[in-house]
């Protein structure tokens, strides 16, 4: 049974797929969003630290992506491809 031949080439994805700044931009929202809840119960005080600390991370993130696609606009050896789209 012989299928034919196998087109070497992989289709690339639509760029919404590929585009990590929604994910990047929409986790961050939900941190804020978190802590201003905790913040606002009394009652999860305990989990007042997780936010922050997802705070903390989130910024962390957004900072090394945004090195990233500072880089690859630049075309440093060292950049992640595909971050230099507006």
């Amino acid at each position: 049974m012989d299928a034919g031949p196998v087109s070497p080439e992989i289709p690339q994805l639509p760029r919404i797929l590929v585009d990590p700044r929604p994910v990047v931009l929409g986790g961050f929202a939900l941190w804020v969003i978190a802590t201003v809840v905790v913040w606002m119960n009394t009652s999860w005080a305990d989990a007042r630290p997780v936010c922050l600390m997802g705070l903390v991370v989130g910024v962390l993130g957004s900072s090394i992506f945004l090195l990233q696609r500072r880089s690859a606009r630049r075309g440093d050896k060292g950049a992640q491809v595909g971050l230099d789209t507006d």
